[in-house]
């Protein structure tokens, strides 16, 4: 495997961009050795710029459920750029954005475009605040919610890779008003509750950002009975769940109804996207309907909304491709946890629907707690060792995998072999 013109462009990367790269989870700090260059996609496969192929299970993040450069996203995306690119006034797709989405979340009466999952959830919490009339929020150890101010406590994904869970410049009178429970831990969230008067709770009701963790069985519903009791805004954040784990989201896969919202990935189909919604009681506070001000230049963008409606047009209208996923996973899973029980390496594989993760440890993955326990350095060894093998997977022990419609029987027994032979080079270390 060639990886010279990759060394050279991240040697020229670190001399003007932070770290080498524009988001710290690109980087292979944690893991060891320079990132991968990549010169384009198709399908389930990556090529990097010194012409070496991967089967990919990041998926840009989420986005790519139907796989890369699907011709018909792709189609749809070169027909608006020849209408123009940007007009900053509205459109009828737009339109029919907020509608699809509104038919297949039947919690989100009204929606609002935006531009990313961090001006979602940051615009969220500041309408709980103001229909609430309260201040203090309660987030997951563990969970992210992007990048805002308030949420960097605790926040998983790059935060807990790279050792710095709270970041500096975060003023302390902001994130005063952030309260922290631990996820599945329904009882640290009635303390909170009974103590503060709290205007929302977020939570990611899959997390995808410590890895793959599920809620418990009656983790969810019983959230949802306390914001009630409480009159305190739920808020689901489901950037990553939408759309990927069934049409209505973990929402639908639960039966739980969330108050507001949080959408991207999949509804931008791999161009920059976010959105929120929810009851209309709470959206019509908005501005210029209402008092809450959030604004955007590009949100709408007309690039990012016919990729966005093609790729749910597409699940909405063919509902089996969540049945294929779920047999696709269920097919990897079963081959991954075969090679685990042969080699006896330490690790427990996590999944829903078509995110998982293999995480080395002995135990289960539960919470912020037992994600940090974790054996990150033989992460790092397993995660180089299938990159060798032309498997693209996270570069960190705390995201989740993704698969997408284009992953083949071929893409997935590959995957299962080189998953064997790697564990059993770990099992001998």
């Amino acid at each position: 495997m060639k990886t010279d013109q990759s060394k050279e462009l991240f040697r020229r990367a670190v001399e003007r961009i932070p770290g080498g790269v524009n988001s710290p989870v690109r980087a292979f700090r944690s893991v060891g050795g320079s990132p991968r260059f990549i010169a384009r996609a198709a399908g389930s496969k990556l090529w990097d710029v010194d012409g070496n192929e991967y089967i990919d299970y990041i998926g840009s993040w989420g986005p790519m459920i139907l796989g890369h450069a699907d011709p018909r996203v792709t189609e749809a995306v070169q027909r608006a750029a020849e209408r123009g690119t940007s007009f900053g006034a509205v459109t009828e797709r737009e339109v029919e954005m907020a509608e699809l989405i509104c038919s297949m979340v039947p919690s989100v009466e009204m929606v609002r475009m935006v531009n990313s999952g961090t001006e979602a959830t940051m615009s969220a919490i500041r309408l709980a605040r103001a229909y609430t009339g309260r201040e203090k929020i309660i987030k997951f150890e563990g969970c992210y919610h992007g990048h805002a101010d308030p949420f960097l406590i605790k926040a998983g994904s790059g935060a807990m890779t790279h050792g710095t869970p709270d970041s500096p410049g975060v003023p302390a009178s902001v994130v005063s008003a952030t309260l922290s429970a631990r996820f599945n831990d329904i009882n640290s969230v009635e303390s909170l509750m009974n103590n503060h008067k709290v205007a929302a709770v977020i939570v990611e009701p899959v997390v995808g950002n410590m890895g793959c963790v599920p809620p418990g069985d009656r983790f969810l519903p019983a959230l949802r009975a306390l914001c009630t009791k409480h009159q305190t805004v739920l808020i689901l954040d489901e950037v990553m769940t939408g759309f990927r784990l069934a049409p209505g989201g973990a929402q639908e896969l639960y039966d739980i109804r969330a108050d507001l919202t949080t959408l991207g990935k999949v509804i931008g189909g791999g161009l920059p996207v976010g959105a929120y919604g929810g009851k209309k009681e709470i959206m019509e506070m908005i501005s210029p309907q209402g008092p809450v001000y959030q604004a955007g230049t590009l949100s709408g963008n007309p690039l990012a909304i016919a990729a966005g409606l093609e790729t749910l047009r597409i699940l909405n209208g063919d509902r089996s491709i969540y049945a294929d996923l779920e047999k696709k996973a269920a097919f990897l899973e079963s081959g991954i946890r075969r090679n685990i029980s042969m080699t006896g390496v330490a690790c427990a594989y996590q999944r829903v629907g078509s995110m998982g993760t293999l995480f080395f440890s002995e135990r289960p993955v539960s919470d912020y707690d037992t994600a940090g326990a974790c054996d990150t350095v033989r992460f790092g060894r397993y995660f180089v060792s299938m990159l060798g093998h032309g498997i693209y997977g996270p570069p960190s022990q705390f995201e989740a995998a993704f698969l997408s419609a284009a992953h083949s029987e071929e893409d997935l027994s590959a995957t299962i072999a080189a998953n064997r032979t790697v564990l059993e080079s770990l099992s001998v270390d």
